[in-house]
């Protein structure tokens, strides 16, 4: 126990290093907070350097198809040759059937989504001759609901990869055989591999817990058996 007999000491005040009737400096305004980055409108495309000549199949591609090239580009051993939207069953064909393309496997379909653009969608076609053993890629550019006219009657192998960027694009195949859903169930709501949808979920369903939008679904099927 403290013996109370005892005063306290009286605390002395420590010494300031400000003069009397000198006033503190005024404080520093905060910094603005800095804006937010821009969204990215896509990556760009890169041209071919000089020192690498184009392959026979392009300039080839090049004679009879010109107005319809947009751009090419090239990078790290690929080609790629951004055709317009109109044309592109045409190009399909030709690469297809000229006798130096011969472009007979459509390999892969998918898309790249940026909605700061008009055109949001890149649709690529990922190319392969089994002739040649060369590769290409064709990209078009597509609005939210623009229509995409299907390459299955080209490339049959692309029927499944176009249904897979339908059902997480939501890029508006027309002339599809077979346009549904692939991997999300069939009343599912929205994209999700758009760069705007809901991190919460599908529209309105915004349940965290996947077996919860199962039990509802599940629960309006037993409905309409009774």
């Amino acid at each position: 126990m403290p013996d109370e007999s005892k005063p306290e000491r009286p605390v002395a005040p420590l010494p300031s290093s400000r003069p009397e009737g000198v006033s503190p400096p005024p404080a520093k305004p905060k910094p603005a907070p800095k804006a937010p980055p821009a969204a990215p409108t896509a990556p760009p495309d890169p041209p071919p350097p000089e020192d690498v000549n184009e392959p026979a199949f392009l300039t080839g591609f090049r004679a009879t198809h010109g107005t319809s090239i947009e751009m090419v580009s090239y990078w790290v051993g690929d080609w790629t040759v951004i055709v317009s939207l109109s044309s592109l069953v045409d190009v399909a064909n030709y690469l297809r059937d000229a006798p130096d393309a011969a472009f007979d496997y459509c390999s892969d379909v998918t898309a790249t989504d940026w909605p700061p653009r008009s055109q949001r969608f890149d649709v690529i076609y990922c190319l392969y001759s089994t002739q040649h053993r060369h590769r290409v890629r064709i990209k078009v550019r597509a609005a939210a609901d623009e229509p995409v006219p299907s390459v299955t009657g080209v490339w049959p192998a692309a029927n499944w990869l176009e249904r897979e960027v339908y059902d997480m694009f939501g890029v508006n195949f027309t002339g599809h055989p077979d346009r549904r859903r692939l991997l999300m169930p069939d009343e599912w709501q929205g994209h999700p591999q758009r760069k705007d949808y809901p991190l919460e979920g599908p529209g309105e369903f915004l349940m965290e817990n996947p077996q919860d939008w199962l039990r509802l679904r599940n629960l309006r099927d037993e409905t309409e058996i009774e």
